[in-house]
C-alpha cells in the first residue's frame, strides 16, 4: 500500500499483473453473481398475485392524450403473473363529487355510506406530514455581501405540519409553500387561513408553467379579523403552481444596500424619574446605525429614507411602486401597520381628565410595528389619537344602493394591559361636529380586531383616547398600564393609496380602454372585461365582483331586490305538506312591532328596560326598525338641533330608562344594537345556516300547523361574538289573536338571548295562519222539502286559516220527494205488465199460423215424393163426421207447441208429423 502524500509508479509488467488480477476479480463477481442466481432458481417458484397483493395505477398521460391501466405489487419480488397493461380512460376523465373510480373496470361508483368524495376535487386536512406533492422552501431576501455582518441561516425556517393545519415559520426568513397541479379543466382552489399578526407578510399567486402569474384581486393577503378565514382563487385549465409564502418585515428592504439610519435616545416627556439615584438605567449610546423600518403599503422609500405615496395607478407593498396591469384599477385606502413615524393626517395630545384642557404633550408614541400611549401628566389624562379622513370614494354600485350605507369602513387591531380600571374610547364625528363616542373596552383586553362602518361620505375624523383611571387624583402610579395600536386600515378613502389592484370593469374610449364601475347588480367578466347582471334571486357578494361565483343565491323562502343587492321576504311563504300546500300571506305583519322585556335593574337599584322594534318582511327588503340614542338629545333645550345616533335593521335593541328615572319629561333611549342585518331565509325547520331556533324555549303550538321561523344575522362582531349575533323569529297560527298578534320573548331568557349572541323571539297571530282553500271547509247537504233542497258550506273547526278564498254562498237546489218517485215507479211497473202480456199473446197467435202453413209444406211435399193423385178428399169412415181441419195433436201448452216444432227429423230424412186419429186413437206417423 502507497504511504498517504506519495505517489507510487507501477511499470508495464507490473500494470498488466495488476490488470490480470483485476479480470480475475471481475470474473469472480460475475461467477458469484450468477452462482447466486442459480441459487435463487433452486428454491420455490414465486406465486401467481392474488388481487390483494397488487393495485393498479395509471401512466402518464402522451401527446395524444391516452393512457394505461398497470398492475403495481404492494411489494416488489413476492409474487408474479401480474395482470397485463390495459388501456387507460382519457386523460380528461373523473367522477363526478360523491363517486369514485374504481380502477378494475375503469367505472365511476358511488361512495359506500359514511364517506364521501369531492369528484374532480382533492382534498388536504391532515398535516401529520407535508402530503404528496407540496414542496417547502426557505430563503434569506436579506442577503448583500457589502454588509459586513453575519445572516441568520434560514434553512430550518420551512413551513411546518402541525396535525390539523399546517404553519409557517415567524422569522426575517422567507418561507414558501409550493403545490404543482394540472387541471384538466378551469376549477378553483379554496383554503382557511388564519393571519393576525400583520408584521408578517403574507401573500399567496399562482403561477402557470411559464412561470407567468394569474391575474387575480391581490397577492397579499389580508390580516383575519374574526379568526380562521376562507379565500378563493380561480385556476386556469393546465399547469399551476400554488405559492403561500411567508416573510419579516425585512422583505420590504430588498434593496443592494440597506438604508441606515442613526438611533438617537432621549428621555421621555415629561421625564418623572431620576437618572442619578442608586440603581438608574442610564440612557442609551446614540448613534448606532440600524435598518429601517420599512414603509407602509401604498408608500414607497425615498433616497433620503422617507416615505412617499405612490401615484395614483399603481400599488405598492411598501417598497416600489408598481403600476395596475391593464383591466385593473387600484383599491383606495390607508393602510397603516408600520409605526416609523406618526403619519401625516394623524395627530396625538393629552386632554387633561380634571379640568379638560389640552396639555402641550405628546399622547402616544410609535414604536416599530405598533403606537403606544405615553406617561402623560397624571394616570386620570386622556392620551388621544386622532385620524382625519377628508372624504370617501365609494364604487357606484354602492351609491345605487339605497339599503347598503356603507360607503367605507375602519378596521384596527388593539390590545390593553391594565392593572385598574382603564378605559379605551373609540370616537367618530363628521364634518368637525363633536366626536360621539361609539365604542368602550375597560379593563385588559387581549390583541384583538374591530370594525366600524361609515355609512355617511363627509369629513370623517377617528379618535381613540386611553385614560388609565376615572379617579380624580393627580400622580402617576399606573404608568405601566398602555393602550395599543397594531394597524389601522381604512377603504374606499378618497386621493388615497393603493396596497394591490383589482379587476374592473373596462369601457371603450378614444384612448382606449379604461376602468368604470359596473352597474348596481352586476358583475365583472375577468376575461372580457364586461358587465353581465347577476341571475334572478342571487346577490353579489362584495362590491365589485368578479366572476359569475360571486352572484350568491338567496336563502329559502326569500328573493333578490332589483339592484341584487339583498334577499328579502315579500310576506308569501308557501310549504308542501303531503295532502295539500299551506300558502302563507303576512302582510298584516309587515309594520313595525315593538316589544319590552321585563324591568332590570343597575347595582344601585335604577330601572331599565331592554326595547325590542322588529320589521318581519316586505317594504322590498328595507329595514324599518330603528333604535337612536337619544343620551344627547333631552339635554338640549327645545328649538334646538341635536345629534343622536340611530341605526336600522330588521331587528334592533335599546336601553329605556324611564321618565321616573331620569327626571326628564321624556324617557332615555341609549346603546343601540342592531340584531338582524341580513335576512338568512325562511323556513319551517329548526335549523339554517347554523342558526338554531329551539322549540323549548316557548310553549308548544297546538293548531297542528307548524311554525314559520324567520333567520337573521347582524354584522357586528364582538368578543363574545365571533360570528356576529343571530335571530330568529318564530311566526305561529293563533286563530284566536287578531292581527298584529302578540310578540313575546322566551319564558326562560327574560331579555330575549340566552347566551348574549343568539335572540329568539315568538309571534302569534291569526295572520299567521295559511290562506282559506278548500280543503278547509266541507258541505252540508239538507233534505229535500216542498221540492227544495238547501247546501250550506261550514270552515272545519278549528279553524286554522286566514284570508284566501271567501266561504262560498249557500246553494239552493230544486228536488222531487220519494213520494213522487213512487208514484212514477208503480206506473212504469204497471205500463212494462201491460206491454209484456201483449206482446206474449201477439207471439203466440203469430206462432200458431207459422205451425198451420209448416204442416201443410209438409204433407204436399210427401205426397209429391210419392207421385200419387191427389185426392179430392179423403174418405170417411163410418159414422165420422166431415172435418175441414187435420187434426194433429191433442192440445199443448205453448212450451210444448215450440218443443214439437222444433222437433228433428227420422233417421231416414223424413219429417216425422203426428196426426189424431177420427177415433181418438193413439197418433200415426206418415
Amino acid at each position: 500500500m502507497a504511504e498517504p502524500g506519495h505517489r507510487r509508479c507501477l511499470s508495464a509488467r507490473g500494470r498488466g499483473k495488476v490488470e490480470r488480477r483485476a479480470l480475475r476479480l471481475l470474473r469472480l463477481l460475475l461467477w458469484a453473481g450468477t452462482a447466486f442466481q442459480v441459487t435463487q432458481g433452486t428454491g420455490p417458484e414465486l406465486h401467481a398475485c392474488k388481487e390483494s397483493e397488487y393495485h393498479y395505477e395509471y401512466t402518464a398521460c402522451d401527446s395524444t392524450g391516452s393512457r394505461w391501466r398497470v398492475a403495481v405489487p404492494h411489494t416488489p419480488g413476492l409474487c408474479t403473473s401480474l395482470p397485463d397493461p390495459v388501456k387507460g380512460t382519457e386523460c380528461s376523465f373523473s367522477c363526478n363529487a360523491g363517486e369514485f373510480l374504481d380502477m378494475k373496470d375503469q367505472s365511476c361508483k358511488p361512495c359506500a355510506e359514511g364517506r364521501y368524495s369531492l369528484g374532480t376535487g382533492i382534498r388536504f386536512d391532515e398535516w401529520d406530514e407535508l402530503p404528496h406533492g407540496f414542496a417547502s422552501l426557505s430563503a434569506n431576501m436579506e442577503i448583500d455581501d457589502s454588509i459586513n455582518e453575519s445572516t441568520e441561516n434560514c434553512t430550518l425556517s420551512k413551513w411546518v405540519p402541525r396535525g390539523d393545519y399546517i404553519a409557517s415559520n415567524t422569522d426575517e426568513c422567507t418561507a414558501t409553500l409550493m403545490y404543482a397541479v394540472n387541471l384538466k379543466q378551469s376549477g378553483t382552489v379554496n383554503f382557511e387561513y388564519y393571519y393576525p399578526d400583520s408584521s408578517i407578510i403574507f401573500e399567496f399567486f399562482v403561477q402557470n408553467d411559464q412561470c407567468q402569474p394569474n391575474a387575480d384581486d391581490s397577492r397579499w393577503m389580508k390580516t383575519t379579523e374574526k379568526g380562521w378565514e376562507f379565500h378563493s382563487v380561480e385556476l386556469n385549465r393546465g399547469n399551476n403552481v400554488l405559492y403561500w409564502r411567508t416573510t419579516a418585515f425585512s422583505v420590504w428592504s430588498k434593496v443592494s444596500k440597506p438604508v441606515l439610519t442613526q438611533l438617537m435616545y432621549k428621555w421621555a416627556k415629561p421625564k418623572i424619574c431620576s437618572e442619578d439615584l442608586e440603581g438608574a438605567v442610564k440612557l442609551p449610546a446614540s448613534g448606532v446605525k440600524t435598518r429601517c423600518p420599512p414603509c407602509n403599503p401604498g408608500f414607497f422609500k425615498t433616497s433620503n429614507s422617507t416615505c412617499e405615496p405612490c401615484p395614483y395607478g399603481s400599488y405598492s407593498n411598501g417598497s416600489d411602486c408598481t403600476h395596475c396591469p391593464a383591466g385593473t384599477e387600484p383599491a383606495m385606502g390607508f393602510e397603516y401597520k408600520w409605526w416609523n413615524t406618526l403619519p401625516t393626517n394623524m395627530e396625538t395630545t393629552v386632554l387633561s381628565g380634571i379640568n379638560f384642557e389640552y396639555k402641550g404633550m405628546t399622547g402616544w408614541e410609535v414604536a416599530g410595528d405598533h403606537i403606544y400611549t405615553a406617561v402623560g401628566a397624571s394616570d386620570n389624562d386622556f392620551m388621544i389619537l386622532t385620524l382625519v379622513v377628508p372624504g370617501f370614494r365609494p364604487p357606484q354600485s354602492v351609491m345605487e344602493d339605497t339599503e347598503n350605507k356603507e360607503v367605507a369602513r375602519i378596521t384596527f387591531v388593539f390590545e390593553t394591559i391594565c392593572s385598574v380600571n382603564c378605559e379605551l374610547y373609540f370616537m367618530v364625528g363628521m364634518n368637525s361636529r363633536t366626536n360621539t363616542p361609539v365604542e368602550t373596552w375597560k379593563g385588559s383586553k387581549g390583541k384583538q380586531s374591530y370594525t366600524y362602518t361609515i355609512e355617511e361620505n363627509a369629513t370623517v375624523s377617528f379618535t381613540w383616547a386611553f385614560q388609565r383611571t376615572t379617579l380624580h387624583e393627580t400622580g402617576r402610579r399606573y404608568t405601566n398600564d398602555v393602550a395599543k395600536i397594531y394597524s389601522i386600515n381604512v377603504t374606499n378613502v378618497m386621493d388615497g393609496v393603493a396596497s394591490y389592484c383589482r379587476p374592473c370593469a373596462l369601457e371603450a374610449s378614444d384612448m382606449g380602454s379604461s376602468c368604470t364601475s359596473c352597474p348596481a347588480g352586476y358583475y365583472i367578466d375577468r376575461n372580457s372585461g364586461t358587465c353581465h347582471s347577476c341571475p334572478p334571486n342571487t346577490i353579489l357578494k362584495a362590491h365589485q365582483p368578479y366572476g359569475a361565483q360571486a352572484c350568491v343565491p338567496c336563502g329559502p323562502g326569500t328573493k333578490s331586490n332589483k339592484i341584487h343587492s339583498l334577499c328579502y321576504n315579500d310576506c308569501t311563504f308557501s310549504r308542501h305538506v303531503p295532502s295539500r300546500t299551506l300558502d302563507y300571506n303576512f302582510s298584516a305583519l309587515a309594520d313595525i312591532k315593538t316589544l319590552a322585556g321585563g324591568p332590570s335593574f343597575t347595582s344601585k337599584g335604577l330601572k331599565y328596560f331592554h326595547h325590542f322594534t322588529v320589521s318581519l318582511c316586505g317594504n322590498q327588503g328595507k329595514k324599518m326598525s330603528v333604535c337612536t340614542d337619544n343620551v344627547t338629545d333631552i339635554r338640549i333645550p327645545e328649538g334646538e338641533s341635536g345629534f343622536s345616533k340611530s341605526i336600522s335593521a330588521y331587528v334592533c335593541q335599546a336601553v329605556i330608562i324611564p321618565p321616573e328615572v331620569t327626571g326628564y319629561k321624556a324617557g332615555v333611549s341609549s346603546q343601540p344594537v342592531s340584531l338582524a342585518d341580513r335576512l338568512i331565509g325562511v323556513s319551517t325547520d329548526l335549523t339554517l345556516d347554523g342558526i338554531t331556533s329551539p322549540a323549548e324555549l316557548f310553549h308548544p303550538e297546538t293548531s297542528g300547523i307548524p311554525d314559520v321561523i324567520f333567520f337573521y344575522r347582524s354584522n357586528d362582531v364582538t368578543q363574545s361574538c365571533n360570528s356576529g349575533r343571530a335571530t330568529t323569529i318564530r311566526v305561529r297560527c293563533s286563530p284566536l289573536k287578531p292581527a298584529p298578534g302578540v310578540l313575546s320573548l322566551p319564558n326562560s331568557c327574560s331579555e330575549g338571548t340566552c347566551d348574549g349572541c343568539n335572540f329568539h323571539f315568538l309571534w302569534e297571530s291569526a295572520a299567521a295562519c295559511p290562506l282559506c282553500s278548500a280543503a278547509d271547509y266541507h258541505a252540508f247537504v239538507s233534505s229535500c222539502v216542498a221540492g227544495i233542497q238547501k247546501t250550506t258550506y261550514v270552515w272545519r273547526e278549528p279553524r286554522v286559516c286566514a284570508g284566501g278564498i271567501s266561504l262560498p254562498e249557500q246553494r239552493v237546489t230544486i228536488c222531487k220527494t220519494i213520494d213522487f218517485w213512487l208514484k212514477v215507479g208503480i206506473s212504469a211497473g204497471t205500463c212494462t205488465a201491460i206491454l209484456l202480456t201483449v206482446l206474449t199473446c201477439y207471439f203466440w197467435k203469430k206462432n200458431q199460423k207459422l205451425e198451420y202453413k209448416y204442416s201443410k209444406l209438409v204433407m204436399n211435399a210427401t205426397l209429391k215424393d210419392c207421385d200419387l193423385p191427389a185426392a179430392d178428399s179423403c174418405a170417411i169412415m163410418e159414422g165420422e163426421d166431415v172435418e175441414d181441419d187435420l187434426i194433429f195433436t191433442s192440445k199443448k201448452s205453448l212450451f210444448g207447441k215450440i218443443k214439437s216444432f222444433t222437433s228433428k227429423r227420422t233417421p231416414d230424412g223424413f219429417d216425422s208429423v203426428p196426426l189424431k186419429t177420427s177415433s181418438g186413437g193413439p197418433d200415426m206417423d206418415l
